[in-house]
C-alpha cells in the first residue's frame, strides 16, 4: 500500500461507486435499505443524494437521523455510518442535477418533491481486493489451494 491514509483510501474507493444502499430505521424500528444514486464522486466526509420528499426514507430520517450507507463494486466494498438530514438548498439541487435524475423528477430541479439529502459520515469500514473481479477470483482460488487467507485489504476508519 502507498502513503495513502485510511481516510484517503475510503475517498478513493467511494469515487468509483455509482449506487448506494441507504439504510434507515422505519416506524416499526426495522432496518430498511433504500437504493440511491450517489450524486458526487468527490468524498469529503459527506455524500449527497437527490430524493423524493415523499419517500419513506425521509420520514425515517425525521424519526432517527442515524443511518448507514453501503457501496460495492467489482472487488471493493465500503460501509459508512453517520447521520442524515434533508437540506433546503435549491442551488445545490441544481448543481447536482443530471439527465439521470430526470427519470424520477420529470418536472426538473424546481419540482417541489425534489429533496436534497446530506449524509455525514462518522466512520467507515472498507474491504478491497486489489485488481478487481478477476484478481478477487484468483485470490479466492489461491486461498482454497494454499489454505492461506484471502488477499484483501480491510480497515475501519473514524472520520473527522
Amino acid at each position: 500500500m502507498s502513503d495513502t491514509t485510511p481516510t484517503q483510501r475510503v475517498a478513493e474507493l467511494i469515487k468509483d461507486f455509482r449506487f448506494a444502499m441507504f439504510t434507515t430505521r422505519n416506524a416499526q424500528d426495522r432496518l430498511v435499505a433504500h437504493p440511491l444514486t450517489v450524486q458526487e464522486s468527490e468524498f469529503d466526509g459527506d455524500l449527497w443524494f437527490l430524493v423524493a420528499k415523499s419517500a419513506s426514507l425521509t420520514g425515517d430520517i425525521e424519526r432517527d437521523e442515524r443511518v448507514g450507507v453501503s457501496l460495492s463494486s467489482n472487488g471493493s466494498w465500503v460501509s459508512l455510518s453517520g447521520t442524515a438530514e434533508l437540506v433546503d438548498d435549491q442551488s445545490k439541487i441544481r448543481e447536482l442535477w443530471s439527465p439521470t435524475v430526470e427519470a424520477w423528477f420529470t418536472d426538473g430541479p424546481e419540482d417541489p418533491n425534489v429533496g436534497l439529502l446530506k449524509f455525514s459520515a462518522e466512520s467507515a469500514e472498507y474491504w478491497d481486493s486489489p485488481g478487481g473481479k478477476l484478481a478477487s477470483i484468483f485470490s479466492f482460488v489461491k486461498s482454497k489451494i494454499t489454505g492461506e487467507p484471502l488477499d484483501a485489504e480491510n480497515e475501519t476508519v473514524e472520520l473527522p
